[in-house]
C-alpha cells in the first residue's frame, strides 16, 4: 500500500479510529484511523471520507517518539475526541526513561494531526479509555483503573479479563461492552463480553460471559495458515489469529470494529449487526 512501503508496512497493528469533529478546520478525510508498528517511532495515520474506506495513508505520521517522554517505540494509540474543550486526546504508550517498563502516556490535539505530549506517566500498557458520568476509566490488560480527569494518573480496580491481550470497549448507557483476544487461544480471536457498570462500585465490576465476535475466515485474516496456540508478543510472521479491536460508533449508532490480522499485519473491519 503506498505509505506503508518496505520495512513501514512490515508490522501494522493497534488502530484506534474517531469520526473527525466538526470544530476541527480542513480535516484530510471525514474519518482518522490511528495505528503503530510494534516497534515504531513514531504513531501512524490513515485518513478516508468512510469508515469502511479506502483509506489514504499520511506519510509523516502524528506523533514521532523523539517529542514523547518515551523511549524505544511508541504504540497503541487510544484516540478520544472531548467534544466539550474541543480537544482530540491520544493516549499512547512507550518504554518510560526510568526503566520501569512500558507506560502509558497522554498527548493531545486541536486538530487530530498535531499532538503536544505530556510526561506524565497515568499508569501500564494498552490503555482503553472511557468517560462514564463524570470520571474517566481505562481497561489495561483486563483491568479498570480510575482517574478523575483522565490527565492525572489512573488507579487500579477490578480484574475481570486475566488472560486478556488487547481491548476495545464501547459504553452504551449504564452497560460496557468489551471486545477483545486472549493470548494463548487457539486461534486467537475477537471475543465479547458486558459489564453493568451501575452494579456497585468501580472497583468490583464483573464480565458476563464470553461470547465470539469474530475468527479467520478470510485468507488476508490469516485463515489458511496452521491454528496454533497464541503467545505473548509481536507476530514476526503471518500467523491464523485476530487481534486489537478497536470500536467506532458512527450515525445512526452503526457500530465499526476494527482489528488486526493475520497476527499484526493488515487491519480490518467489520460493521457489527445490532
Amino acid at each position: 500500500m503506498e505509505g506503508l512501503e518496505g520495512r513501514l508496512g512490515e508490522n501494522i497493528n493497534g488502530p484506534s479510529v474517531i469520526k473527525v469533529p466538526n470544530w476541527v478546520e480542513n480535516p484530510l478525510g471525514k474519518y482518522y484511523m490511528y495505528f503503530a508498528h510494534h516497534h515504531g517511532k513514531f504513531i501512524r495515520l490513515a485518513y478516508a471520507d468512510s469508515p469502511i474506506g479506502p483509506w489514504t495513508i499520511y506519510k509523516p505520521g502524528v506523533l514521532d517518539i523523539d517529542k514523547t517522554a518515551a523511549k524505544g517505540h511508541i504504540a497503541s494509540p487510544d484516540v478520544i475526541v472531548d467534544n466539550e474543550a474541543k480537544t482530540v486526546r491520544m493516549y499512547f504508550h512507550g518504554y518510560n526513561q526510568d526503566k520501569s517498563g512500558q507506560k502509558t502516556f497522554l498527548s493531545t490535539s486541536k486538530d487530530g494531526m498535531d499532538f503536544i505530549a505530556s510526561e506524565t506517566v497515568l499508569g501500564p500498557s494498552y490503555f482503553r479509555v472511557f468517560k462514564y458520568k463524570s470520571a474517566y476509566y481505562a481497561l489495561v490488560k483486563g483491568a479498570f483503573y480510575h482517574s478523575k480527569n483522565g490527565i492525572e494518573p489512573f488507579k487500579k480496580g477490578a480484574t475481570i479479563l486475566p488472560k486478556v491481550r488487547h481491548t476495545a470497549v464501547h459504553l452504551d448507557g449504564d452497560k460496557l461492552v468489551v471486545f477483545y483476544s486472549q493470548k494463548g487461544d487457539a486461534p486467537e480471536r475477537i471475543l465479547s463480553c458486558e459489564v453493568n457498570l451501575s452494579g456497585g462500585s468501580w472497583k468490583n465490576w464483573k464480565a458476563s460471559a464470553p461470547k465470539e465476535i469474530l475468527k479467520p475466515e478470510m485468507d488476508y485474516e490469516g485463515a489458511h495458515l496452521p491454528i496454533k496456540k497464541s503467545v505473548k508478543g509481536f507476530s514476526k510472521k503471518p500467523v491464523h489469529e485476530l487481534r486489537d479491536p478497536a470500536i467506532l460508533v458512527d450515525d445512526n449508532d452503526e457500530v465499526y470494529l476494527y482489528y488486526s490480522v493475520s497476527g499484526e499485519f493488515g487491519i480490518a473491519v467489520a460493521k457489527l449487526k445490532k
